[in-house]
């Protein structure tokens, strides 16, 4: 059992105090367990939280006093509860963004109900007081997402390509297996050099690389493609780059050095659920591969069809119902396969729109 606090996680059924492995230098990992152990915690064990970096006793002792005030709760629930019973539930979504993600790194807390806002002010004032006073309410007419810019960073966040400003971009594609990320130099082709031209938009894209692995949240093994460099200091300029881009995110990350190919292998363990899986669902038609058969190969399909349904007899024309597109297609450049395939078979085929809800791989064939 675990209870997080903003800076310590309370462990009430261990014996240790350990420090986040975020938090590399040892001096201060030995600073902040000195710390816990002097505030004489209540019996269990503690993990210092990354966010308790560089902060001083006093922060630390509220967290421990909340948490040992909480534990004490929950036993007495448990002492008093009749069974089955709740006894403790995570706090609500308020609270858990004001403890874990309202840092000095915030300008500003805006939220647009009353209720919320003060609901904010109680927590901020009772986790992180010196920053209550960034919590602001929004008053503004139109919704806030569109009012801060959130609905287009949020449709931004779900495409595939994302662009660079110098004109290069970077691809993101997802497989059962692992996520990857492909470099391209797309409209910028640079001035002389061509190898500058690489490195400048090589470490142009790691900021927006490790930005849209925190953005979306993505985990699990990724594999980052970046434009072939010859050069070895190149790699190496990148590599680092990555490494320090990398040191500010909270979630746990394991990076392979650089290959000739320009290939990196990186781990990352996933915080929360992934933005692609909050705000996305499997197309209906493609299946999640990402392609649908093309026209021709669809009308391939359907005069096997058609020769398969005139075999059996029955009827005098054969009726196709089939997707708007492919209708079209039969009308234009289909046209001439069409007349070989009644020529062949011997019958007038006819071409209808099928059903509003027909997908484009949808057809059926019928004797008439």
């Amino acid at each position: 059992m675990s209870l997080p606090g903003r800076y310590l996680v309370y462990m009430p059924q261990a014996h240790h105090i350990g420090v986040s492995r975020r938090i590399h230098d040892e001096h201060e990992r030995e600073r902040l367990r000195g710390i816990v152990r002097a505030l004489n915690p209540p019996p269990g064990g503690f993990i210092v939280r990354t966010n308790a970096e560089g902060e001083g006793e006093e922060d630390l002792a509220s967290d421990v006093q909340f948490l040992g005030r909480l534990w004490a709760q929950i036993q007495e629930r448990y002492d008093q509860a009749p069974a089955p019973s709740v006894i403790h539930e995570e706090m609500d979504l308020t609270f858990r963004v004001v403890r874990d993600l309202f840092s000095p790194d915030v300008e500003e807390f805006v939220v647009d109900t009353r209720d919320a806002y003060a609901k904010c002010v109680e927590y901020a004032t009772s986790l992180v007081p010196a920053l209550a006073g960034r919590v602001k309410l929004y008053e503004g007419k139109a919704p806030i997402f569109e009012a801060m810019g959130i609905e287009k960073e949020i449709e931004k966040a779900l495409r595939r390509r994302v662009w660079l400003r110098s004109g290069g971009y970077i691809v993101i594609d997802h497989t059962e297996a692992l996520v990857s990320i492909d470099v391209n130099t797309g409209k910028y082709v640079g001035k002389r050099d061509f190898e500058q031209t690489v490195l400048n938009i090589n470490m142009e894209a790691v900021g927006e690389i490790v930005r849209q692995i925190r953005l979306r949240d993505l985990g699990g093994i990724i594999i980052l493609d970046f434009i072939d460099m010859e050069r070895e200091e190149h790699r190496q300029q990148v590599y680092k780059a990555l490494r320090r881009a990398l040191a500010e995110d909270k979630a746990r990350t394991n990076v392979l050095e650089i290959s000739e190919l320009g290939l990196v292998e990186m781990t990352r363990k996933r915080v929360r659920q992934d933005l692609r899986s909050l705000f996305a669902t499997q197309c209906p038609t493609c299946k999640g591969s990402g392609t649908v058969k093309s026209d021709a190969a669809l009308a391939a399909e359907i005069a096997r069809k058609v020769h398969g349904v005139a075999a059996e007899g029955g009827g005098r024309d054969l009726l196709v119902r089939a997707h708007a597109d492919l209708v079209r297609y039969f009308e234009a450049e289909g046209r001439e396969g069409l007349e070989q395939l009644q020529s062949l078979v011997g019958r007038k085929v006819l071409i209808q729109v099928g059903g509003p809800g027909q997908s484009r791989e949808e057809y059926d064939v019928v004797a008439r």
